[in-house]
């Protein structure tokens, strides 16, 4: 199920799921990031989910969230699943949700990514451009891709 979260219910106990989704979704697949990277990235990522329009949650039956996607100004900011929910069609329904939805048109990806890039590229996303820097200036290239 994907619920809509606005900023007034992302109390810290959720939010503090969110990112150990976040945490560990990076660990098993942004391998090129170090353990010191990660911790660096780690109160960005808590204020983005602070900040961030729209934040959407998968839950299963339990009710316990096993992804979640920020969108900002019809972009995707983030995406991430739990790695024991990874391959469970949940990223699929989250950026499915927000094409329809959100009228979602972009996403920016790392580019030693590839199984993210991959994963766009099958939703119809495509690379208009590259960064060879991300946001916070670091040496990690970044794929700019729009919705075809």
């Amino acid at each position: 199920m994907i619920n809509s979260l606005s900023s007034p219910s992302r109390n810290e106990s959720l939010l503090q799921k969110l990112l150990n989704i976040w945490e560990t979704s990076v660990q098993s697949t942004h391998l090129f990031l170090s353990e010191k990277d990660i911790a660096a990235l780690r109160p960005l990522v808590l204020q983005g989910l602070r900040g961030i329009d729209q934040l959407l949650l998968y839950t299963a039956d339990s009710k316990e969230p096993l992804g979640f996607m920020g969108v900002q100004d019809h972009k995707i900011e983030m995406l991430f699943v739990s790695p024991g929910a990874m391959g469970q069609g949940i990223g699929k329904k989250l950026v499915t949700h927000a094409i329809e939805h959100l009228n979602v048109q972009s996403v920016d990806v790392n580019e030693q990514n590839p199984q993210a890039h991959g994963f766009y590229e099958h939703m119809g996303f495509y690379v208009t451009d590259r960064s060879e820097l991300d946001e916070q200036g670091n040496p990690f290239p970044i794929l700019h891709m729009k919705l075809r």
